[in-house]
């Protein structure tokens, strides 16, 4: 599959997934100052520059990986600081700053099929099919792939930090000290469960009807 891309649209798709991941994280930070943790804002991670989210193997080593051995390049960024004991209420409020990251990516999803639809499907300023739209497509697949990933209740994945708050009190710590086995546990449930692959992209594609049945509901206004 791999070979299949022009490297315009690995080119492409590079920077709608380095731009997301900066968004992801921003809108971590963002949601964790609003719930009373100022560690993101104090250093400076509360910004769409992709800059200052790069962490070198989840951004740039990760997405060459994923590329080369299933065709497309996905990849993560530094995670933004969050101080738990600053939040006014640390669990529910934890939950909150997870799930706005892969919030950020569904409506940068919907972003991206309203683009679509308005350059390519109705005025036709790019030609269905080719570069231009190949690159909107598969931005939109990256960040429904980044949101179905980031829900999965594994540590530390955003999806855990929602797990957390719903366990009871008393299975929280043992739950959260996965953690220390985080990268582990994330690749083995992809790659070494049955099922795990599939269902992560049965989620992106559950997600991908959503988004387009909430754009294509503009078209009745």
């Amino acid at each position: 599959m791999a070979a299949e891309l022009p490297i315009p649209v690995i080119v492409g798709s590079v920077v709608i997934l380095i731009l997301s991941l900066g968004i992801h994280e921003a809108a971590h930070g963002w949601v964790a100052l609003k719930c009373g943790d100022t560690t993101a804002r104090d250093m400076g991670r509360i910004t769409v520059n992709p800059i200052v989210h790069i962490d070198p193997f989840m951004t740039i080593i990760l997405p060459v990986l994923c590329y080369l051995s299933m065709g497309i390049p996905f990849g993560g960024a530094k995670p933004v600081p969050v101080n738990f004991y600053n939040l006014r209420k640390p669990y529910r409020d934890m939950a909150l700053v997870a799930l706005a990251g892969p919030a950020s990516n569904f409506l940068i999803a919907m972003l991206l099929v309203f683009i679509r639809k308005v350059v390519v499907l109705k005025y036709h300023w790019l030609q269905e099919g080719l570069v231009g739209d190949v690159i909107l497509a598969l931005g939109l697949r990256l960040n429904l792939l980044l949101a179905a990933f980031n829900l999965l209740p594994i540590p530390p994945l955003d999806g855990s930090r929602v797990m957390a708050w719903l366990l009871p009190e008393d299975l929280r710590p043992p739950y959260m000290r996965l953690e220390s086995f985080g990268l582990l546990l994330v690749l083995g449930f992809v790659f070494f469960v049955p099922g795990g692959y599939s269902l992560v992209w049965g989620m992106m594609n559950t997600m991908l009807e959503w988004v387009e049945a909430i754009v294509s509901l503009g078209d009745r206004w």
